[in-house]
């Protein structure tokens, strides 16, 4: 007698969904590809809210937009599930976790950073950040630039962008549209060279039983384009943009860092095309070099707590927020905690915006392009330049644990070979040994204090 086939499940209850969505966001460990994994693990196989096939669908779809695409995925199918206020509340419980821990590991960063055990423990985190960062240009750049002699226009944008903003230091922004045009030129004359590679819904997809989103099943009402409603989504998008820096700009003026960082986490959530290390150059440029938020070794030891939290790596922002607005003392100097915690609150605000607006405003409109050489050959070529723009960050992160002070003597004599020996040992780790990021992380911090305690680093 044969196993009778599962029941195609109910839909969920708007409640049920809603603790599923807070549970993500407390485990949402690994990255991107990690998280994916976590929801492929438990909406596809486990629950099977929604089939393989229309996960993959959705999943490439969230791929094309700038922006945390897990995130956007979670906010898709809470949309596909329960309308507007599903993709809402799933979007942002992927969020709010990751916002609260690193508010709270934010000020212990603050208020701790300089006492000894503290800092022999960032010790070890800054190598493990750096072999990071050089694994991500293993890892985008190994999925994007097939080989040079299949893709050379690819590898010409990778170098051209390394060029451009570590020598020439041109604007981040301006290396992401001048990418967008030579894909857009290329695919004409190069057709090949700007197909995408390592696309997420390659490979025939595997049946776990009837879904409640079946291969089969009909687009839902909500999902469906209508002018109409994509002009309510889009006005109701610009209030909610319009009005927190109206206020902000209220507070302390448009030169005020908190109106500031409005508006700059605005332009960075459009430019996070490849995932968020994409965008920490531009970033760094910003808030390091620019308005000055922290500094540059901040930023590592902030993209460390970033690596080690639930969420979206993209939430490293919060804690670019947090010290910025605790180092400007944005509400007064009696204030510190709730002006960082404002400050970190509003980044977040800002730059996870545009991401509900472009799955709840663009997702039909999406659909209908996904698969199109003329849409994607530029995302492609820009996705080149970001694996350029990523090398370059690496290399400073390098340069920055080599030589962590400007001091005078022999050359070999300022090199911290040790913290460069502990990067080689966490770079080896990620790539042969597969082991995982918050390991990592946590075996070069213990690592960096032995170090520290010992005398030796």
């Amino acid at each position: 007698m044969g196993t009778a086939a599962p029941a195609r499940p109910t839909c969920p209850s708007f409640a049920q969904a809603l603790r599923f969505w807070l549970k993500l966001g407390f485990i949402g460990f690994g990255g991107p590809a990690g998280q994916i994994a976590i929801m492929h693990r438990e909406l596809v196989e486990q629950r099977r809210w929604i089939s393989e096939r229309r996960f993959l669908h959705a999943l490439n779809y969230c791929m094309l937009l700038p922006g945390p695409e897990a995130q956007q995925l979670a906010t898709y199918v809470g949309w596909l599930l329960h309308r507007t206020w599903g993709g809402v509340a799933a979007g942002a419980l992927f969020v709010l976790p990751s916002l609260v821990i690193l508010i709270a590991l934010s000020w212990v960063y603050v208020r701790f950073g300089d006492v000894p055990l503290v800092a022999g423990l960032f010790y070890g985190i800054k190598p493990a950040v750096a072999a990071l960062v050089l694994h991500a240009v293993h890892r985008i750049g190994g999925r994007t630039l097939k080989t040079p002699r299949t893709a050379p226009l690819l590898w010409a944008l990778a170098v051209g962008s390394f060029v451009a903003i570590h020598l020439l230091n041109l604007p981040f922004p301006l290396i992401v549209a001048m990418a967008a045009l030579a894909g857009w030129l290329g695919a004409r004359r190069w057709p090949a060279q700007f197909q995408a590679g390592g696309a997420h819904g390659a490979g025939a997809a595997a049946s776990y039983g009837p879904a409640l989103i079946d291969d089969d099943t009909p687009t839902p009402p909500h999902a469906r384009f209508s002018r109409a409603r994509l002009a309510t989504v889009l006005a109701v998008g610009a209030v909610l943009w319009a009005v927190p820096m109206a206020l902000l700009a209220a507070h302390g003026g448009w030169s005020g860092t908190l109106a500031q960082m409005g508006w700059f986490f605005s332009k960075a959530a459009l430019l996070t095309f490849g995932g968020a290390y994409a965008v920490l150059p531009y970033v760094y440029q910003g808030a390091v070099e620019h308005f000055g938020w922290l500094t540059g070794p901040q930023m590592i030891d902030g993209l460390a707590l970033g690596e080690t939290t639930p969420g979206p790596l993209i939430m490293v922002v919060a804690f670019v927020g947090f010290v910025g607005g605790w180092t400007k003392a944005v509400l007064s100097p009696d204030a510190l905690f709730a002006g960082a915690a404002l400050a970190a609150g509003v980044v977040t605000w800002f730059t996870f915006l545009p991401s509900f607006l472009f799955i709840l405003a663009g997702g039909p409109l999406v659909e209908a392009t996904h698969g199109k050489l003329g849409f994607t050959a530029p995302l492609t070529a820009v996705t080149a330049a970001v694996v350029g723009v990523i090398a370059s960050l690496a290399l400073f992160f390098i340069a920055h644990i080599a030589m962590p002070a400007l001091t005078s003597g022999p050359i070999l004599s300022r090199i911290d070979f040790a913290a460069l020996a502990l990067a080689g040992v966490a770079l080896l780790a990620l790539v042969r040994w597969k082991v995982g990021v918050t390991g990592v992380i946590a075996g070069c911090a213990l690592a960096g204090l032995a170090l520290r305690l010992s005398g030796l680093g």
